[in-house]
Formats: C-alpha cells, sequence, structure tokens
C-alpha cells in the first residue's frame, strides 16, 4: 500500500514538473540577476543558497537511513554521486560566489526548501525501502554510462561555474559577456551541464524517481537558461546572435 502510494507521489510530482515549466516560461524566477523586490523580503544570496541546498542532503540521509533497507555498497555508491553535487551546492560553491550584498526574495528560498525536501525525500526513500542494488549492478550498462554522464555534466557545470566566477573581479559586481569553449554556443553551458548531471543519474540509477527529478530539472532550467539568454540579448547590443540559450544549435 505505501509502495503504491510512494509511486502515485511520484507521478503527481512528475506531472507537476511539466505544468511548472509551462509556467516559467512566461515568469521568470526572481533571483540573481532576475531579483524583484515585489516578491517579498530578501535574504542574503549565499545565505540563501547555503539553506535552501542543504535540505536534500538533510531529507536524503533522514530517509536512507531510516528506511528498512540495509544500503549496499552500490547504494552508497548511489547516495555519494548525488550527495557531491549537493555539498558542492551547498558547502562549496555559495563561498565562491562575488556577489556582495546581493539579495533573493525569502519566498524564492522557502520554494527550493520545499523543492529540495520532496527531491530528497523521493530518493531517500527509494533506495531506504524501495530497491538495494546488487554488487552486479556495478558492471551493468545502466551504472557504467550513467555515471560517466553524470561525471561528464558536473564537469562542464564545475568549469562553467568556476568560469562565471572568475569572470568578474575581487569586488565587481557587474555582469559581462563569457566566451569561449562550450560559452561559444550556449548562454549556459552551467545549466546544460547540470541537466547531463541528472540525465546520467537517472540512467545510473534507472528508477521512476531519478527520472522525475530530471524531469524537474529540465523543468527548472530550461526556462532559466532562456531567461539568461533573453538577458543578456536586451543589455549587450554586441551579444552573439549565433548563440543558443542552452541547447548548441536548437535552443
Amino acid at each position: 500500500m505505501i509502495a503504491e502510494l510512494y509511486n502515485q507521489f511520484v507521478l503527481i510530482w512528475t506531472a507537476l514538473a511539466v505544468v511548472i515549466f509551462m509556467v516559467l516560461l512566461f515568469i521568470t524566477a526572481p533571483y540573481g540577476r532576475h531579483v524583484k523586490k515585489s516578491w517579498g523580503p530578501l535574504i542574503d544570496n549565499r545565505t540563501g543558497w547555503i539553506i535552501m541546498e542543504l535540505f536534500v542532503l538533510v531529507a536524503l540521509l533522514l530517509f536512507v537511513l531510516t528506511g528498512k533497507y540495509k544500503q549496499t555498497l552500490v547504494n552508497w555508491l548511489i547516495i555519494g554521486i548525488f550527495s557531491l553535487h549537493y555539498i558542492n551546492r551547498s558547502l562549496i560553491f555559495p563561498f565562491r560566489l562575488r556577489t556582495n550584498g546581493k539579495k533573493m526574495p525569502i519566498s524564492i528560498m522557502f520554494m527550493g526548501i520545499f523543492f529540495n525536501l520532496i527531491n530528497g525525500f523521493l530518493i531517500g526513500y527509494y533506495l531506504g525501502n524501495c530497491r538495494q542494488y546488487p554488487i552486479e549492478w556495478f558492471y551493468s550498462g545502466s551504472f557504467i554510462s550513467g555515471t560517466l554522464l553524470f561525471i561528464l555534466g558536473m564537469t562542464i557545470n564545475w568549469k562553467s561555474d568556476n568560469y562565471l566566477i572568475n569572470l568578474r573581479k575581487p569586488g565587481e559586481t557587474g555582469y559581462k559577456i563569457p566566451s569561449g569553449r562550450l560559452f561559444n554556443y550556449v548562454s549556459c553551458p552551467n545549466l546544460l551541464g547540470e541537466i547531463i548531471e541528472w540525465g546520467g543519474f537517472a540512467i545510473l540509477t534507472w528508477s521512476i524517481p531519478g527520472l522525475a527529478f530530471f524531469i524537474w530539472t529540465c523543468a527548472n532550467l530550461i526556462p532559466r537558461a532562456i531567461s539568461h539568454h533573453r538577458w543578456y540579448k536586451s543589455h549587450f547590443e554586441n551579444y552573439p546572435t549565433k548563440r543558443k540559450a542552452i541547447l548548441p544549435y536548437l535552443i
């Protein structure tokens, strides 16, 4: 009964991602360069990032450690792969940002907390109560190809983030046109890298919650990239005309 309710919830949550995708094509989430005071009280950008990104790790470990299954070696590898992204996102990336004085709406922070709690629950409950991956899974095509794809996406994401961070000199707060490597083809290779990451995660786990997480990633990041792309074009007259938003030559 509980397993059936869990599966139904995953499907509903996935369907909601499609709705949110359509909404975000018309309404830009107001943080970063798109921040708006009309969305309520603001919080320090770095603090907001740390708080909302940590909750996914808390939820993940809570449901993994309280689940009925003992975690196998492959399960722990999957937990480690998932956690690696969010350890960087919550405890390393925010402290590298050169965004002194920048804010985000508290409402956005709480939306992020809610989103991360749900996703932490979905992955944590699945690993704690639904599936014990055997050691043979480590040698499977799904695990190997998915892990390689995850590493590729993470590399693109981290290198692109690093480039954007260093595009600003210490003390600078403005924006510049990024260029070089994947930036010559898309405005947001950092977001493209994250999409590739979670596509890889869906493959390496070969699971419904993994697929749901990938769909939600696309629903959030593709509209975000399109908004960034439009922003660049509206603020820089010399912005490269052939550059796309997130998928080279396509979008």
